[in-house]
Formats: structure tokens, sequence, C-alpha cells
């Protein structure tokens, strides 16, 4: 596949709208293009902010330069009224007060895969109702592709966040879209949002073929561990004993009892038929066993991933959970063995999500220039396979072609969109282009000498 190094017009549309969506109120133009930084111009900034207005998805307040928006879809980490009151009470008593317990290995095996349930009838068909997004029965992982850089962003941000990350959202997305670190941050940090990246890219490349085994698991701690913990540790379980912080709780320290259970896990996971309660029961029991030296929390999110990622529903996020509310939820499971408060979190979080990712996909499918120039791209498109163009003569020829008849205000964009469609070209895609399946094949092979 081409490999074109640039940000897409469509991820620079995603950040302007991420970027709002962050502000607790309305900003202004040039406060917009500041927190963005360098690669967005005020042109295209203005041009896709208007867009966003008459799409219903921004509001704007004030004429010409004293103009302010605000997303209609802001972020929040707020704190979560637990209807929980008796867990949330237990836990808040101080430490000293509270028994130490250990791992109760009968709270997994008195768990029959759909038959035992931690997620309620109704609930779960709210979560059907709100992130079903394979009304078509399409291949699996289609719509995480759909949505995959706001994916990565979203839950490489939030997953980083909970585990006490101070990269904020842009500077997530910067280092995640453009390489670009920022000064003064750790290199944990960095890692750890770097790491997600894989993680996530794994799923989603993955998603017609994965599992959710004990190799996955493993494979998806390695990942994320990688760098982070000691290379004998990255994807295997531990062989010394550890505490949690905060909490009571301790872990088995045997690590043949722990690979066991790890395995018996995934294989109860395995027989769930309902992605939800798989992937809920995927975030608890993963997290609860500590198999692993760290990371263990960040590999039960990603694989809680899995089963929604397959079933082409709305990934799981994490949006808008505090990490107070997280960490008194997992304590709760570490000492009660009591879900309730984490279940309140994942629905929350849940249908939260589903929103932010239905506005993202209004906000790029929606491109003027793509659609007013489409009949001169399809045959840009098709001229440079057929002639069997490469590098400085195919970049010579866009060149030419933008200038004859494309408006000079959208000949930056039409570009990108230019250079998009040979990025992502493949078979299916060549509808309407005139040339044949062995035509692209041969530019493509050539393309990649």
């Amino acid at each position: 596949m081409v490999n074109w190094p640039y940000m897409s017009n469509k991820s620079k549309k995603m950040a302007v709208f991420a970027t709002l969506q962050q502000q607790g109120s309305e900003i202004s133009l040039s406060e917009i293009l500041q927190l963005l930084g360098a690669g967005y111009s005020e042109r295209s900034v203005r041009r896709w902010l208007a867009e966003m207005v008459s799409m219903g998805l921004v509001i704007a307040k004030g004429k010409k330069r004293s103009t302010c928006y605000q997303a209609i879809t802001a972020i929040s980490e707020k704190q979560i009224s637990f209807n929980d009151k008796k867990a949330l009470n237990y836990i808040n008593q101080p430490l000293f007060e509270r028994s130490p317990v250990t791992y109760n290995a009968k709270w997994l095996d008195t768990y029959l895969p759909n038959k035992t349930a931690y997620l309620t009838k109704e609930l779960k068909l709210q979560l059907h109702h709100a992130g079903d997004q394979n009304k078509n029965r399409l291949p699996a992982g289609t719509y995480a592709r759909q949505i995959y850089n706001r994916l990565l962003i979203d839950l490489s941000y939030n997953s980083s966040r909970l585990e006490g990350n101070t990269y904020s959202l842009l500077d997530t997305e910067r280092l995640i879209l453009e390489g670009a670190e920022v000064p003064g941050k750790l290199d944990e940090e960095k890692i750890m949002i770097l790491n997600h990246k894989e993680a996530i890219a794994y799923l989603v490349n993955n998603a017609q073929k994965i599992q959710s085994n004990f190799n996955t698991i493993c494979t998806l701690h390695y990942l994320l561990a990688d760098g982070l913990v000691p290379t004998q540790y990255a994807g295997k379980v531990r062989d010394y004993g550890m505490r949690i912080s905060g909490s009571t709780y301790i872990p088995w320290e045997n690590p043949e009892k722990l690979n066991k259970q790890l395995e018996k896990i995934s294989q109860k996971a395995a027989l769930i038929k309902d992605p939800f309660e798989q992937s809920f029961f995927l975030l608890v029991h993963i997290s609860y066993l500590q198999a692993f030296s760290d990371v263990n929390k960040r590999t039960s999110r990603l694989s809680a991933n899995i089963p929604l990622i397959k079933n082409n529903m709305v990934p799981l996020s994490f949006n808008d959970i505090s990490k107070s509310d997280y960490q008194s939820a997992m304590i709760a499971i570490y000492e009660l063995n009591d879900v309730h408060m984490l279940v309140e979190l994942y629905a929350h979080s849940y249908q939260r999500t589903c929103q932010l990712y239905a506005v993202t996909l209004e906000v790029i499918n929606y491109d003027e220039v793509r659609v007013r120039y489409r009949q001169i791209r399809r045959k840009i498109i098709s001229y440079i396979i057929t002639h069997e163009l490469f590098h400085e003569k195919l970049e010579q020829y866009i060149h030419n072609q933008v200038k004859k008849f494309i408006d000079p205000e959208d000949q930056p964009a039409f570009v990108q969109d230019v250079k998009e469609d040979l990025h992502e070209i493949n078979p299916e895609r060549i509808a309407g282009l005139g040339i044949t399946v062995s035509q692209l094949k041969e530019w493509l092979n050539k393309y990649k000498k």
C-alpha cells in the first residue's frame, strides 16, 4: 500500500472538532489555531467550522473576527453519583479498617457463560441499541476502521489518563498522528501512549480473526508493556508477589496458578455470546487476577474491546470516567467482588462514546471539496494508474491538473483527497475509475519497488 507522509484533511478536521469538545466554554478562531499548533491554515479551519455549524454540531456566537465557537457535545470527566452506596461506603473507609483479602477463585468458578450475567437484559438492550453498527452485516472491524484515528487517539488518551498520564487529548493526538513529543514530559508517558497505539492497531487489523483467548491477551499485554516492564515480563505471567496500592487485596503469587486461571478466564469469555457481557467479563476478570507484573488494567481495557470490534459495535474508549471513580470501582471488585460500580461506569461511558463517535462520523463524512470535484478526482486517479505514473511524474501530473481545474482555495484539500484515495485504493474501490483489477495490481507492485 502507498504510504503518504501527511496528516489527512479528515484527521485535521477531527482534531478541530476534538479541540472544541475539550473546551468547557466557547472559544475564538485564534484560540483554536493556537491550540492546534502548526500545520493548520486559518482558511481551512474557518471553512471546517462553518461546515460544523451548518450541520448543527457547533454553535457560533458573534460576528466576523469576534465569532466564538462551542461544540454541542463537549467531553467531561464528571464524577458519577453511584447507586451502589453500600460498596462505596465500604471502600471509603480507611485502609486499616478494611479486611485483607486474597484472590477468590470461586467467584470465577460460579460464573456460567450465557447463564450468569453481570449486565442486566435491559442494559444490554440499551447498549446494543446505542452501539450496533453492523446493521448491514459488514466484515468484522469495518466500523472501527471508519473511526480509526479517533479511536487511536481517544482510547490511548483515556486509558493512559486513568493510569495518571499527564498528556492532554491534543498532546496525544499530535504524538500519535505526527510523532510530536511534548517537552518536559516523561519518556514513560510517551511510551505508554505509543504502546496503546500499537495495541489498538493490532486489534483493528486482526478484527476478522482475533479471538478472546490466552494468546491474544498476552499479545495485548506485550504490546502495551513493551519498554515499561522488564523484557522477561512483557506478555508473560509474573513469577513474584505484588500488592495493589490503596487496597487490602493481595493477588496470587504462584505463576502456575496464574497461568491456569488466565487460561480459564479466556476460555469462559470465548463462550459468552453477548458482546457486551463478554467485554465486561474480560474487563473485570483480567484486572482482578493481576496476572502480569504491571499494565493489567490497561490490558483489560483493550481486551474488553475485542468482542465489540469483532461485532462492529462502537468500541469503548472510556470517555467521561474520572480516575477516582474508576479506582473506586476497581477496589470494589478487588475487595468485595462487587461489579455494580463498574457496571455504572461502563454503561455511562459507552453510551457517551456512542454519541461522540456518531458526531465524529458526521464531521469526517462531510467533505464539500470531495463531492464537488468527484469526477475530476476520479479521472486523475484513473490516469495515474493506467499510465503508470510514480514519484516525481505522479506529483507533477497532480500539480498540473489541479492548476487547470481546481479553484485556488480548494487546491490543498483536493490534493489531500487524491492522495488519500491513492493511499487507500484496493480492488474493492475501483468502481467508476475505468480500470481493471490487474491494472491496479500492476501499478501497486511497481510502485512498491
